[in-house]
């Protein structure tokens, strides 16, 4: 039998202060395998857009769109929307599943979007791989007067006993700690915060392929990523008893956060 507590170990999260050139480092490990992420990895909750939306909006960009998780919320509430990820193989997922949606290869530094274009930038799971203060600038720079910046995340519960184990596990280093805050630039104000707790329906199975998206996995060498495997296999349906192909409610919290233009 594996490790009875294969748990144990580091779990720091990212975001702000997370060295630059590491910050890259981990970032470039999303630029394949968009359709796999796509698949696997949670939407959001609709009250998270409903919350972030100023009144009147009418356009949005969404930096870091990836494959679109996001972005899909924005254009069911008619915005016309712009989609920016640094990554050629996301885009081309985002551009599937959202063809009206205008997509480009950009960062949140500089996202080749035009000046004063939109009511509303949204940065959904990736503002920790961002540089805060260039972001803002550039942020900034393409939303109208008063338009409203809005971070996303969707974290795993960890308030749920089973859910932190699982999260170390996962080497899931995302989950926030109390008292977060984003880092944003001084071109914003008001910073606000909306919580929603939901669940996703999910498989052991699912929660494996979803190991296999984040970004510990994708930088780990081969026996790593089987040392991970085997644990979540043991964790999942050794000591927690799931049946393969049984539906599990995997809990979440999404924060969503805005500022406004100053």
């Amino acid at each position: 039998m594996r490790s009875q507590d294969p748990s144990k170990g580091s779990h720091q999260p990212g975001g702000p202060k997370l060295h630059a050139v590491r910050r890259k480092e981990l970032g470039q490990s999303f630029q394949d395998g968009g359709e796999h992420y796509h698949v696997v990895r949670p939407g959001y909750p609709a009250d998270s857009v409903d919350w972030l939306l100023p009144a009147g909006a009418k356009s949005a960009a969404d930096i870091g769109a990836g494959t679109g998780k996001f972005t899909t919320l924005l254009v069911d509430r008619g915005l016309e929307v712009a989609a920016v990820d640094p990554s050629t193989d996301m885009l081309a997922q985002l551009r599937l599943s959202c063809p009206q949606v205008h997509a480009l290869e950009g960062t949140a530094e500089a996202s080749g979007l035009a000046d004063s274009a939109f009511d509303v930038v949204s940065v959904a799971q990736a503002w920790h791989w961002c540089d805060p203060v260039k972001a803002s600038t550039e942020i900034a720079r393409v939303l109208r007067p008063h338009g409203v910046l809005g971070l996303i995340w969707n974290q795993l519960d960890t308030s749920v006993p089973w859910v932190h184990r699982l999260s170390r596990i996962m080497h899931a280093g995302d989950v926030h700690k109390p008292g977060f805050r984003p880092a944003i630039g001084p071109e914003f104000t008001g910073l606000e915060c909306h919580v929603t707790h939901w669940e996703d329906a999910v498989s052991p199975g699912d929660i494996m392929e979803l190991t296999k998206s984040r970004s510990y996995y994708l930088r780990a060498n081969e026996a790593t990523r089987a040392k991970v495997m085997g644990n979540l296999e043991w964790y999942l349906y050794e000591h927690l008893g799931h049946a393969p192909g049984q539906t599990l409610a995997l809990p979440y919290v999404t924060q969503t956060w805005r500022a406004r233009k100053a």
